[in-house]
């Protein structure tokens, strides 16, 4: 037998990409602190903190508008299952979180959808987890984007669209309820 064959099976990662934006990065340069597009290993025991708080959170971002300890994203294995998710934590008593549409206060947690964008103030987070096999450890990998996420990434819409392609807010912000009409009279 060789080293190869002895070799022990190599295991994937779990890695959650993170893609950060606020309007004034240019300028303020709040990011300045977050080593981009490199992996960083953090122990699955761990609980990854965002915050400005350098000394309490693993990633720091350098503006006093937000929370000394912003929220927390922490690795978990689903009960009964072999998969694993991330639940994320808003740990700010101040400012609101939201995970989509769905809007987080002080101490709410939920668990973190596969893709999704994460908001507070002006700042956008496009979270997108990469599943693995690793139970001891996951990954992060960050990304600065160069444009608003919210506008540059289409999520799935959670309002039907008619065929017609006319959204119902059209017609109920002209004060009218939609009717329904034969496509023949069209």
């Amino acid at each position: 037998m060789n080293s190869f064959e002895e070799a022990e099976t190599e295991e994937t990662v779990t890695c959650l990409h993170l893609t950060f934006y606020h309007p004034g990065q240019d300028e303020k340069m709040m990011f300045r602190c977050l080593n981009f597009c490199k992996r960083e290993q953090i122990r699955a025991d761990e609980a990854a903190k965002f915050g400005r708080d350098s000394s309490a959170c693993r990633y720091s971002l350098m503006d006093t508008r937000v929370s000394r300890i912003q929220f927390s994203l922490q690795f978990y294995r689903k009960l009964h299952s072999s998969e694993h998710g991330f639940e994320i934590k808003n740990l700010s008593k101040k400012t609101k979180l939201t995970v989509n549409q769905t809007e987080l206060g002080h101490l709410n947690k939920i668990d973190l959808p596969w893709k999704c964008i994460i908001s507070f103030g002006d700042y956008q987070i496009l979270a997108e987890i990469q599943e693995g096999e690793s139970v001891d450890y996951f990954e992060t990998q960050l990304y600065l984007a160069e444009a608003p996420i919210l506008q540059e990434r289409c999520l799935p819409s959670l309002q039907p669209i008619p065929e017609n392609g006319i959204s119902p807010s059209f017609f109920l912000s002209q004060g009218k309820s939609p009717t329904e009409i034969d496509e023949n009279e069209l």
